[in-house]
Protein backbone atom coordinates (compact mmCIF):
# COMPACT_ATOMS: atom_id res chain seq x y z
CA UNK A 1 0.00 0.00 0.00
CA UNK A 2 1.29 3.43 -0.90
CA UNK A 3 1.74 5.93 1.87
CA UNK A 4 -1.31 8.21 2.08
CA UNK A 5 -0.65 11.92 1.84
CA UNK A 6 -4.11 13.42 2.25
CA UNK A 7 -4.77 14.28 5.86
CA UNK A 8 -7.58 16.42 7.16
CA UNK A 9 -6.25 19.34 9.18
CA UNK A 10 -8.03 18.22 12.37
CA UNK A 11 -5.75 15.60 13.89
CA UNK A 12 -7.70 12.71 15.44
CA UNK A 13 -6.18 9.98 17.64
CA UNK A 14 -6.55 6.88 15.48
CA UNK A 15 -4.87 4.23 17.64
CA UNK A 16 -5.40 1.03 15.69
CA UNK A 17 -3.49 -2.23 15.61
CA UNK A 18 -2.19 -3.42 12.26
CA UNK A 19 -4.95 -6.04 12.09
CA UNK A 20 -7.61 -3.42 12.85
CA UNK A 21 -6.19 -1.09 10.21
CA UNK A 22 -6.25 -3.85 7.58
CA UNK A 23 -9.79 -4.97 8.36
CA UNK A 24 -11.17 -1.42 8.63
CA UNK A 25 -9.66 -0.60 5.25
CA UNK A 26 -11.24 -3.72 3.73
CA UNK A 27 -14.64 -2.92 5.20
CA UNK A 28 -14.57 0.64 3.87
CA UNK A 29 -13.45 -0.47 0.40
CA UNK A 30 -16.07 -3.22 0.22
CA UNK A 31 -18.83 -0.93 1.41
CA UNK A 32 -17.86 1.76 -1.12
CA UNK A 33 -18.01 -0.85 -3.89
CA UNK A 34 -21.23 -2.62 -2.89
CA UNK A 35 -23.20 -0.23 -0.64
CA UNK A 36 -24.02 -3.33 1.41
CA UNK A 37 -23.07 -4.31 4.98
CA UNK A 38 -19.82 -6.26 5.19
CA UNK A 39 -19.61 -9.42 7.28
CA UNK A 40 -16.69 -11.53 8.43
CA UNK A 41 -17.28 -14.35 5.93
CA UNK A 42 -17.50 -11.93 3.02
CA UNK A 43 -14.22 -10.30 4.05
CA UNK A 44 -12.42 -13.65 4.26
CA UNK A 45 -13.77 -14.76 0.87
CA UNK A 46 -13.02 -11.47 -0.92
CA UNK A 47 -9.54 -10.90 0.48
CA UNK A 48 -6.28 -12.69 1.08
CA UNK A 49 -6.67 -12.47 4.86
CA UNK A 50 -4.99 -15.39 6.56
CA UNK A 51 -7.52 -15.22 9.38
CA UNK A 52 -10.55 -17.24 10.38
CA UNK A 53 -14.06 -15.71 10.16
CA UNK A 54 -14.20 -15.85 13.98
CA UNK A 55 -11.03 -13.78 14.34
CA UNK A 56 -12.29 -11.26 11.78
CA UNK A 57 -15.65 -11.15 13.58
CA UNK A 58 -13.95 -10.31 16.87
CA UNK A 59 -11.94 -7.55 15.20
CA UNK A 60 -15.12 -6.13 13.66
CA UNK A 61 -16.66 -6.05 17.13
CA UNK A 62 -13.60 -4.21 18.47
CA UNK A 63 -13.80 -1.65 15.67
CA UNK A 64 -17.49 -1.16 16.36
CA UNK A 65 -16.82 -0.56 20.06
CA UNK A 66 -14.24 2.08 19.11
CA UNK A 67 -16.75 3.88 16.88
CA UNK A 68 -15.30 3.05 13.46
CA UNK A 69 -18.08 0.68 12.35
CA UNK A 70 -21.78 0.22 13.04
CA UNK A 71 -24.54 -2.32 12.56
CA UNK A 72 -27.24 -1.32 10.07
CA UNK A 73 -30.52 -2.55 11.53
CA UNK A 74 -30.32 -6.28 12.29
CA UNK A 75 -27.74 -7.11 9.66
CA UNK A 76 -24.80 -9.28 10.68
CA UNK A 77 -22.53 -7.09 8.59
CA UNK A 78 -20.97 -3.75 9.39
CA UNK A 79 -20.68 -0.43 7.63
CA UNK A 80 -18.30 2.48 8.27
CA UNK A 81 -19.22 5.35 10.53
CA UNK A 82 -18.11 8.92 9.91
CA UNK A 83 -15.11 8.21 12.14
CA UNK A 84 -14.33 5.11 10.09
CA UNK A 85 -14.34 7.09 6.84
CA UNK A 86 -12.12 9.75 8.41
CA UNK A 87 -9.59 7.18 9.57
CA UNK A 88 -9.62 5.65 6.09
CA UNK A 89 -8.99 9.00 4.36
CA UNK A 90 -6.36 10.09 6.86
CA UNK A 91 -4.34 6.93 7.28
CA UNK A 92 -5.44 3.97 5.18
CA UNK A 93 -6.22 5.19 1.68
CA UNK A 94 -3.78 4.71 -1.18
CA UNK A 95 -2.23 7.83 -2.65
CA UNK A 96 -4.73 9.04 -5.27
CA UNK A 97 -3.38 9.38 -8.80
CA UNK A 98 -4.86 9.76 -12.26
CA UNK A 99 -3.50 7.58 -15.03
CA UNK A 100 -1.44 9.18 -17.80
CA UNK A 101 -4.25 8.44 -20.27
CA UNK A 102 -6.83 10.17 -18.07
CA UNK A 103 -4.61 13.23 -17.59
CA UNK A 104 -4.09 13.45 -21.35
CA UNK A 105 -7.82 13.13 -22.05
CA UNK A 106 -8.81 15.77 -19.51
CA UNK A 107 -6.18 18.19 -20.77
CA UNK A 108 -7.33 17.71 -24.36
CA UNK A 109 -10.98 18.31 -23.46
CA UNK A 110 -10.21 21.43 -21.45
CA UNK A 111 -7.60 22.93 -23.79
CA UNK A 112 -10.33 23.41 -26.40
CA UNK A 113 -12.16 25.79 -24.11
CA UNK A 114 -9.35 27.99 -22.83
CA UNK A 115 -10.37 31.62 -23.06
CA UNK A 116 -14.08 30.90 -22.52
CA UNK A 117 -14.59 30.77 -18.76
CA UNK A 118 -18.26 29.78 -18.75
CA UNK A 119 -17.74 26.90 -21.20
CA UNK A 120 -14.62 25.77 -19.35
CA UNK A 121 -16.39 25.68 -15.98
CA UNK A 122 -19.39 23.83 -17.47
CA UNK A 123 -17.14 21.20 -19.02
CA UNK A 124 -15.10 20.83 -15.82
CA UNK A 125 -18.20 20.18 -13.72
CA UNK A 126 -19.59 17.76 -16.35
CA UNK A 127 -16.35 15.78 -16.55
CA UNK A 128 -16.13 15.50 -12.77
CA UNK A 129 -19.71 14.27 -12.50
CA UNK A 130 -19.45 11.80 -15.39
CA UNK A 131 -16.32 10.19 -14.02
CA UNK A 132 -17.71 9.76 -10.48
CA UNK A 133 -21.54 9.87 -10.53
CA UNK A 134 -21.23 12.66 -7.97
CA UNK A 135 -22.12 16.33 -8.17
CA UNK A 136 -19.32 18.23 -9.92
CA UNK A 137 -18.97 21.84 -8.77
CA UNK A 138 -16.89 24.79 -9.96
CA UNK A 139 -16.85 28.18 -8.25
CA UNK A 140 -15.47 30.92 -10.46
CA UNK A 141 -12.54 32.90 -9.02
CA UNK A 142 -13.28 35.39 -6.27
CA UNK A 143 -12.67 38.75 -7.85
CA UNK A 144 -12.11 40.35 -4.43
CA UNK A 145 -8.84 38.43 -4.09
CA UNK A 146 -7.57 39.86 -7.39
CA UNK A 147 -5.31 42.87 -7.86
CA UNK A 148 -6.76 45.90 -9.58
CA UNK A 149 -5.24 46.49 -12.98
CA UNK A 150 -7.43 49.36 -14.07
CA UNK A 151 -10.65 51.13 -13.16
CA UNK A 152 -12.67 52.70 -15.97
CA UNK A 153 -15.82 54.79 -16.08
CA UNK A 154 -17.72 54.73 -19.37
CA UNK A 155 -20.46 57.24 -20.18
CA UNK A 156 -23.38 55.46 -21.81
CA UNK A 157 -26.35 56.92 -23.60
CA UNK A 158 -28.85 58.82 -21.48
CA UNK A 159 -28.11 59.12 -17.77
CA UNK A 160 -26.25 55.83 -17.36
CA UNK A 161 -22.58 55.24 -16.61
CA UNK A 162 -20.71 51.94 -16.47
CA UNK A 163 -17.93 51.27 -13.98
CA UNK A 164 -15.48 48.61 -15.16
CA UNK A 165 -13.18 46.85 -12.69
CA UNK A 166 -10.34 44.93 -14.39
CA UNK A 167 -8.05 42.73 -12.33
CA UNK A 168 -4.74 41.14 -13.26
CA UNK A 169 -6.24 37.68 -13.51
CA UNK A 170 -8.09 38.96 -16.59
CA UNK A 171 -11.41 38.92 -14.80
CA UNK A 172 -13.66 41.88 -15.41
CA UNK A 173 -16.57 43.17 -13.34
CA UNK A 174 -18.98 45.70 -14.82
CA UNK A 175 -21.84 47.53 -13.12
CA UNK A 176 -24.17 50.12 -14.64
CA UNK A 177 -25.45 53.04 -12.58
CA UNK A 178 -27.95 55.78 -13.23
CA UNK A 179 -26.77 59.32 -12.48
CA UNK A 180 -28.38 62.75 -12.68
CA UNK A 181 -25.02 64.54 -12.84
CA UNK A 182 -23.79 66.37 -15.91
CA UNK A 183 -20.25 65.01 -16.22
CA UNK A 184 -17.65 66.70 -18.40
CA UNK A 185 -15.32 64.29 -20.14
CA UNK A 186 -12.19 66.21 -19.09
CA UNK A 187 -13.22 66.14 -15.42
CA UNK A 188 -14.04 62.43 -15.64
CA UNK A 189 -10.72 61.55 -17.26
CA UNK A 190 -8.83 63.49 -14.58
CA UNK A 191 -10.62 61.84 -11.65
CA UNK A 192 -10.32 58.34 -13.13
CA UNK A 193 -6.59 58.90 -13.70
CA UNK A 194 -6.15 59.93 -10.05
CA UNK A 195 -8.11 56.90 -8.83
CA UNK A 196 -6.02 54.54 -10.94
CA UNK A 197 -2.82 56.12 -9.67
CA UNK A 198 -3.89 55.50 -6.07
CA UNK A 199 -5.68 52.16 -6.38
CA UNK A 200 -4.06 50.16 -9.17
CA UNK A 201 -1.85 47.37 -7.81
CA UNK A 202 -3.97 46.86 -4.68
CA UNK A 203 -6.21 43.86 -3.96
CA UNK A 204 -9.89 44.67 -4.26
CA UNK A 205 -10.61 43.70 -0.67
CA UNK A 206 -7.89 46.15 0.44
CA UNK A 207 -9.40 48.88 -1.76
CA UNK A 208 -12.81 48.28 -0.20
CA UNK A 209 -11.33 48.68 3.29
CA UNK A 210 -9.09 51.69 2.58
CA UNK A 211 -10.95 53.55 -0.20
CA UNK A 212 -12.30 56.32 2.03
CA UNK A 213 -8.90 57.20 3.51
CA UNK A 214 -7.18 57.07 0.11
CA UNK A 215 -9.67 59.49 -1.48
CA UNK A 216 -10.44 61.80 1.44
CA UNK A 217 -8.82 64.81 -0.28
CA UNK A 218 -11.02 64.41 -3.38
CA UNK A 219 -14.19 65.72 -1.74
CA UNK A 220 -14.45 68.51 -4.33
CA UNK A 221 -14.77 66.03 -7.22
CA UNK A 222 -17.18 67.70 -9.73
CA UNK A 223 -18.17 64.37 -11.32
CA UNK A 224 -19.52 62.70 -8.19
CA UNK A 225 -17.70 59.50 -9.18
CA UNK A 226 -15.50 59.39 -6.08
CA UNK A 227 -18.55 59.51 -3.79
CA UNK A 228 -20.48 57.04 -5.95
CA UNK A 229 -17.66 54.49 -5.74
CA UNK A 230 -17.46 55.02 -1.97
CA UNK A 231 -21.20 54.42 -1.60
CA UNK A 232 -21.02 51.30 -3.79
CA UNK A 233 -17.67 49.94 -2.59
CA UNK A 234 -19.28 46.93 -0.93
CA UNK A 235 -20.68 45.90 -4.33
CA UNK A 236 -17.82 46.99 -6.58
CA UNK A 237 -14.97 45.45 -4.63
CA UNK A 238 -16.66 42.35 -3.20
CA UNK A 239 -17.92 39.05 -4.57
CA UNK A 240 -21.54 38.32 -5.19
CA UNK A 241 -22.71 34.73 -4.78
CA UNK A 242 -24.96 34.94 -7.82
CA UNK A 243 -23.37 33.61 -10.99
CA UNK A 244 -20.28 32.02 -9.41
CA UNK A 245 -21.62 28.47 -9.19
CA UNK A 246 -21.52 25.94 -12.02
CA UNK A 247 -22.58 22.37 -11.28
CA UNK A 248 -23.47 19.15 -13.09
CA UNK A 249 -24.38 15.59 -12.24
CA UNK A 250 -27.67 15.71 -10.36
CA UNK A 251 -29.09 12.78 -12.35
CA UNK A 252 -25.98 10.66 -11.73
CA UNK A 253 -26.04 11.46 -8.04
CA UNK A 254 -29.67 10.35 -7.84
CA UNK A 255 -28.65 6.86 -8.99
CA UNK A 256 -26.69 6.37 -5.77
CA UNK A 257 -28.42 4.02 -3.29
CA UNK A 258 -28.41 6.74 -0.62
CA UNK A 259 -30.85 8.83 -2.68
CA UNK A 260 -33.57 6.31 -3.55
CA UNK A 261 -36.10 7.50 -0.98
CA UNK A 262 -38.48 10.40 -1.60
CA UNK A 263 -37.25 12.32 1.46
CA UNK A 264 -33.59 11.96 0.49
CA UNK A 265 -34.27 13.07 -3.09
CA UNK A 266 -36.23 16.11 -1.94
CA UNK A 267 -33.49 17.14 0.49
CA UNK A 268 -30.83 16.72 -2.19
CA UNK A 269 -32.74 18.81 -4.73
CA UNK A 270 -33.35 21.54 -2.14
CA UNK A 271 -29.65 21.62 -1.32
CA UNK A 272 -28.53 21.86 -4.94
CA UNK A 273 -31.06 24.58 -5.78
CA UNK A 274 -29.77 26.82 -2.97
CA UNK A 275 -26.89 28.44 -4.84
CA UNK A 276 -25.70 30.55 -1.93
CA UNK A 277 -25.65 27.56 0.40
CA UNK A 278 -23.63 25.41 -2.01
CA UNK A 279 -21.11 28.23 -2.49
CA UNK A 280 -20.81 28.55 1.29
CA UNK A 281 -20.30 24.80 1.73
CA UNK A 282 -17.49 24.65 -0.81
CA UNK A 283 -15.72 27.81 0.31
CA UNK A 284 -15.79 27.01 4.02
CA UNK A 285 -14.15 23.60 3.46
CA UNK A 286 -10.89 23.52 5.47
CA UNK A 287 -7.80 23.58 3.30
CA UNK A 288 -5.01 21.11 3.80
CA UNK A 289 -1.58 21.67 2.33
CA UNK A 290 0.66 18.80 3.35
CA UNK A 291 1.40 16.48 0.44
CA UNK A 292 -0.89 18.25 -2.02
CA UNK A 293 -0.11 20.65 -4.79
CA UNK A 294 -3.56 22.25 -5.04
CA UNK A 295 -4.78 22.51 -1.46
CA UNK A 296 -7.14 19.53 -1.43
CA UNK A 297 -9.72 19.29 1.35
CA UNK A 298 -11.96 16.41 2.39
CA UNK A 299 -14.93 17.19 4.64
CA UNK A 300 -17.07 14.31 5.90
CA UNK A 301 -20.55 14.34 7.42
CA UNK A 302 -20.82 16.51 10.52
CA UNK A 303 -17.56 18.26 9.59
CA UNK A 304 -19.75 20.02 7.01
CA UNK A 305 -22.76 20.57 9.28
CA UNK A 306 -24.57 18.72 12.04
CA UNK A 307 -26.26 15.49 10.94
CA UNK A 308 -25.02 15.83 7.36
CA UNK A 309 -24.88 12.63 5.30
CA UNK A 310 -22.65 14.17 2.62
CA UNK A 311 -18.97 14.44 1.95
CA UNK A 312 -17.21 17.16 -0.02
CA UNK A 313 -13.84 17.03 -1.77
CA UNK A 314 -12.48 20.40 -2.90
CA UNK A 315 -9.33 22.02 -4.23
CA UNK A 316 -8.50 25.62 -4.91
CA UNK A 317 -7.16 26.91 -8.21
CA UNK A 318 -5.69 30.26 -9.12
CA UNK A 319 -6.29 32.58 -12.05
CA UNK A 320 -3.63 35.21 -11.49
CA UNK A 321 -4.12 36.36 -7.91
CA UNK A 322 -7.80 35.34 -7.86
CA UNK A 323 -8.84 32.09 -6.18
CA UNK A 324 -11.58 29.70 -7.30
CA UNK A 325 -12.76 26.31 -6.06
CA UNK A 326 -13.44 23.01 -7.81
CA UNK A 327 -14.89 19.94 -6.15
CA UNK A 328 -17.32 17.07 -5.73
CA UNK A 329 -20.29 16.51 -3.43
CA UNK A 330 -21.77 13.10 -2.73
CA UNK A 331 -22.71 10.57 -0.08
CA UNK A 332 -20.20 9.61 2.60
CA UNK A 333 -19.92 6.31 0.75
CA UNK A 334 -17.86 7.82 -2.06
CA UNK A 335 -14.65 6.59 -3.62
CA UNK A 336 -12.43 9.14 -1.88
CA UNK A 337 -9.25 8.17 -3.68
CA UNK A 338 -10.89 8.59 -7.07
CA UNK A 339 -12.62 11.83 -6.08
CA UNK A 340 -9.41 13.36 -4.74
CA UNK A 341 -7.35 12.42 -7.79
CA UNK A 342 -9.91 13.95 -10.16
CA UNK A 343 -10.43 17.14 -8.15
CA UNK A 344 -6.71 17.71 -7.76
CA UNK A 345 -6.15 16.98 -11.45
CA UNK A 346 -8.84 19.46 -12.50
CA UNK A 347 -7.48 22.14 -10.17
CA UNK A 348 -4.03 21.66 -11.68
CA UNK A 349 -5.42 22.09 -15.21
CA UNK A 350 -7.39 25.19 -14.22
CA UNK A 351 -4.27 26.64 -12.61
CA UNK A 352 -2.52 26.48 -15.98
CA UNK A 353 -5.46 27.77 -17.97
CA UNK A 354 -5.92 31.19 -19.49
CA UNK A 355 -9.37 32.36 -18.47
CA UNK A 356 -11.06 35.53 -19.58
CA UNK A 357 -14.33 36.11 -17.80
CA UNK A 358 -16.81 38.90 -17.28
CA UNK A 359 -18.63 39.00 -13.97
CA UNK A 360 -21.49 41.49 -13.83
Amino acid sequence: MKKPVYTYNKELPFQLTERERTILSLVVRNFIDTAGPVGSRKLVKRSSLDLSPATVRNTLCDLEEQGYLKHPYRSAGRMPTERGYRAFVNELMDTPELSAAERKLLKKRMDRLMGDADALFRETSRLLSRMTNLLGVVLSPKISTGVLERLEVVQLSGSNIMIVISVRSRLVKTIIYETTLEIRRTDLDRIVAILNERLAGLRLDVIRRDYASRTRDLDNDPTGIVQLILNESAVLFSDSVEGRLTHAGTSGLLTQPEFQGTTEVRQLIQLIEDEGYVVQLFEQAPTQLRGTSNRVSVSIGSEIEDESDYSIVTAQYNVGESVGTVGLLGPMRMDYSRAISLVEGMASLLNRSTITASRK
